[in-house]
């Protein structure tokens, strides 16, 4: 398995006094994802949760909606001259019966994947494919000072930025503002992916009373993959982007940015916040 951080040499500069030292890097290795053997996508990753992370992304192209859709996931051998295996590919095989979406040749990844697509295309192919229709029953209810709170809580579960201070997280808590997981990558759809494929491995999806967030910016590939796994509550410490903003109200997401301290900007879906 790929290490989390690696050490590199580093010359410090403080207040004009020079010196040498060992410094501790987040590791970024590349991870193709394999579909029933077919390679589907690559993404730069940090290291570790690989079989969440590729469940979560299929989950978020439409392929997965419960554990039962994989028959399992295994790490192929790496490209290396003697065979040694990488850990830097990843295949998931389907179960019996489950259908695979079209594959674009020409993207080597899903036609339903946000990257690349005009603002409409987005939007539609998250609400052709979306499995679990953001719920209200009974609506999830979170005061303003509770999502004050979780920005904290969210920094004070970072294991590896402490040593780091190079890596994105994301988090998922009850509308009671209880921590239930945290991961940490280099990537910030990545550590989505990662907490919901090991939301779909333990069968809890969809996640219709949990509340996601985020340690930057609310992208329009962060709020398609909080629809696509049910989530009603997607918060972010930065900023959102207009189409996460037109994909919220699209679907009831209830999108909130700029999460910092008692401030907060609420984009869509402010039903959902008890003012």
């Amino acid at each position: 398995m790929g290490r989390v951080t690696e050490r590199r040499r580093v010359m410090r500069i403080r207040g004009g006094a020079v010196n040498t030292r060992p410094d501790t890097l987040v590791a970024e290795e590349p991870l193709e994802i394999r579909l029933n053997g077919k390679p589907i996508a690559i993404t730069m990753r940090t290291p570790g949760d690989d079989f969440a992370l590729a469940a979560g992304f299929l989950v978020s192209e439409g392929v997965l909606a419960a554990a039962s859709d994989v028959r399992n996931i295994v790490y192929c051998a790496g490209a290396t001259d003697d065979g040694r295996n990488t850990y830097n590919v990843v295949d998931v095989q389907l179960a019996p019966g489950v259908v695979v979406p079209d594959i674009s040749l020409e993207r080597n990844v899903y036609t339903t994947s946000s990257c690349g697509l005009c603002g409409k295309a987005s939007l539609d192919a998250v609400r052709t494919t979306a499995r679990f229709p953001i719920a209200d029953t009974p609506p999830v209810r979170l005061a303003p000072a509770l999502l004050s709170v979780l920005p904290e809580r969210l920094r004070a579960a970072q294991r590896v930025f402490d040593s780091t201070g190079g890596l994105h997280a994301a988090a998922l808590f009850t509308e009671d503002g209880e921590l239930l997981d945290v991961r940490e990558d280099v990537g910030r759809h990545n550590a989505v992916d990662k907490l919901v494929g090991r939301a779909l491995q333990e069968g809890l999806l969809p996640l219709e009373r949990a509340v996601l967030l985020v340690s930057g910016r609310a992208s329009f590939e962060l709020a398609q993959k909080a629809v696509m796994a049910g989530i009603p509550v997607l918060a972010a410490v930065s900023a959102p982007s207009s189409l996460a903003v037109d994909l919220a109200a699209e679907t009831g997401l209830t999108l909130v940015g700029f999460l910092r301290g008692e401030n907060m900007n609420v984009y869509a879906g402010e039903h959902r916040i008890a003012v």
